[in-house]
């Protein structure tokens, strides 16, 4: 099992976001662009970086100083958590209130809202359980 964020992880997580379809498909569809980054609450920085163009994945490695559209953050016990039983569109609901998902940016409250976008981000989630 390839080490939460680490290079081997986040390219692990491109590959199965890229082989699947509810996810890159979905977000194919609507011509998806972004720059997404993750890593713990309380960090300066994240901690790995993935690049999204119409949907695929193109490139994912340690985060090196980009410019994020969207930065997701939570605790280790958290994501630790997660990857083992992966967020539920509720759950993930619960875990943004409760402030134990963290969006430092993005905006969770409109794309939660948008099913085009929603299921395939909750989806994502359940690709982590994967690696």
């Amino acid at each position: 099992m390839a080490q939460l964020f680490s290079n081997e992880w986040i390219n692990l997580l491109k590959d199965a976001w890229n082989a699947e379809p509810e996810v890159s498909g979905k977000l194919a569809d609507i011509n998806f662009n972004s720059v997404i980054t993750c890593g713990f609450k309380g960090d300066d920085a994240p901690l790995c970086v993935f690049v999204v163009e119409d949907g695929i994945a193109v490139s994912a490695g340690l985060y090196g100083g980009e410019k994020a559209d969207w930065d997701m953050r939570a605790s280790s016990q958290d994501w630790a958590k997660w990857m083992n039983k992966p967020l539920t569109m509720t759950s993930m609901g619960i875990a943004f209130a409760t402030g134990k998902l963290k969006f430092v940016k993005g905006d969770f409250k409109t794309m939660i809202k948008n099913p085009s976008m929603a299921v395939p981000f909750v989806r994502s989630f359940g690709l982590m359980t994967e690696i």
